[in-house]
């Protein structure tokens, strides 16, 4: 009788056992797909598919996908803790926390693509990632300020300014490097950036050619007769709106003709594919910013275009927030190797570092850019910031001003 009360007892334990390593195997495989694909183009049953299990085997371990988005959200949060709690976030720990970060398979990823998508106010991780940058600002506001009560920072340090752009540009940075890897390296800047703010040299790559001046690449299409284009531009709008609420992989091409008041084979005849019209979408957007911001790159004074560029931030989300939102959630989506549109982004990052590499490098001809500031460098750096100043804003419009905080940063970097 004891041996059988023994082998009874072991029996939960073992299914208990069985449990959390199908519970595991789930989400890796599901946190795998997110990174490859994006969140909103996984389903449960390509997650059943590659845990090796059915779909009713998935749901009885989780009710939706949502469910398992959280959890793969928690495992890795849980990581970062720990690593946090036992190393301390101090300036100088600043650097290995981005290491640590980068090094942790999925981690950039994930975070950086679920924070994009996440913005919509109806997706299921919108007040966590809302709550979590509350924290991460919160967080590095009392760092700082703990640095300057040291004598750490020079005397004056703007520290919940600089928290919040640090983790803005550690946003942004994380996004730009998964779409150029071999260009962007998060720990690096990061350390050159907390070394300049504590008054030490920071470590710049060594300096090579300026970069060339770059030709505009248009990826829109206006010929065609006038009603073509008018149903075309109606077309881009429509589609705009419901990519920037549920994503492009949520959207069907009937939804949007359905939404154009049109049918689909109609929508078919303007844009053969629904990739064709998210290209579209996206030029349309790019065109439209740089109207509304009216940037020259080409022959406007560098020194004064910088310093004119937080009013055109603020014209940006007086005006157009909507395009903001659409940028913010289509990046982020974009960043999965595996989406449509990864590669125009990847051409995008391209595109905006030269040519602000191009003003940097023709204000310091001017003498207008601060002495030992690499302008390629500076480039990344400002696209990053900016990028992650409107991801923050998106979360928190209160806490957020992109203008003022853009203004802040860039009368640090001129003279």
């Amino acid at each position: 009788m004891g041996e059988v009360a023994t082998q009874d007892a072991a029996a939960p334990v073992a299914r208990s056992e069985a449990a959390q390593q199908t519970r595991a195997a789930i989400l890796d495989a599901a946190a795998a797909l997110f990174v490859d694909r994006g969140f909103g183009a996984v389903s449960l049953r390509d997650i059943a598919t590659a845990a090796g299990l059915s779909h009713p085997g998935v749901l009885r371990h989780f009710a939706s996908k949502d469910e398992i988005l959280d959890a793969v959200v928690d495992d890795l949060e849980r990581q970062n803790r720990a690593w946090v709690e036992a190393n301390g976030v101090g300036l100088d720990l600043y650097t290995e926390l981005a290491a640590h970060n980068a090094d942790t398979p999925g981690y950039t990823a994930l975070f950086t693509t679920l924070a994009g998508e996440a913005t919509r106010s109806g997706h299921p991780a919108h007040q966590r990632f809302r709550e979590r940058h509350r924290e991460l600002r919160a967080l590095s506001t009392a760092q700082f300020q703990a640095a300057l009560d040291d004598g750490v920072l020079p005397a004056g340090t703007d520290v919940a300014g600089e928290a919040v752009r640090l983790a803005a540009a550690w946003d942004g940075l994380q996004l730009v490097s998964l779409y150029l890897p071999e260009r962007v390296d998060v720990p690096t800047m990061v350390d050159a950036h907390i070394r300049r703010l504590r008054g030490m040299a920071a470590m710049e790559p060594a300096a090579g050619a300026r970069p060339p001046r770059p030709d505009g690449e248009s990826w829109a299409n206006d010929t065609g007769y006038a009603p073509g284009r008018a149903r075309r531009a109606r077309i881009i709008a429509d589609a705009s709106a419901l990519f920037a609420a549920r994503g492009f992989h949520a959207t069907s091409v009937r939804e949007i003709a359905e939404r154009a008041g049109i049918g689909k084979s109609t929508l078919l005849h303007h844009f053969s594919t629904k990739e064709d019209l998210l290209t579209a979408v996206i030029a349309h957007r790019d065109s439209s910013r740089d109207e509304q911001l009216g940037l020259d790159f080409a022959t406007a004074d560098a020194y004064t275009l910088l310093l004119d560029l937080p009013e055109k931030a603020r014209d940006d989300t007086r005006r157009e927030p909507g395009l903001i939102e659409l940028y913010s959630v289509l990046s982020a989506e974009a960043a999965a190797p595996a989406h449509p549109a990864h590669a125009y982004f990847g051409r995008r990052f391209e595109l905006g570092i030269a040519r602000f590499a191009e003003l940097f490098a023709r204000a310091a001809d001017d003498g207008h850019l601060t002495e030992g500031l690499d302008p390629e460098s500076e480039a990344v750096w400002l696209i990053a910031l900016w990028d992650g100043l409107q991801l923050q804003w998106l979360y928190d419009p209160e806490s957020v001003d992109i203008g003022d905080q853009l203004a802040a940063h860039l009368a640090q970097r001129l003279r």
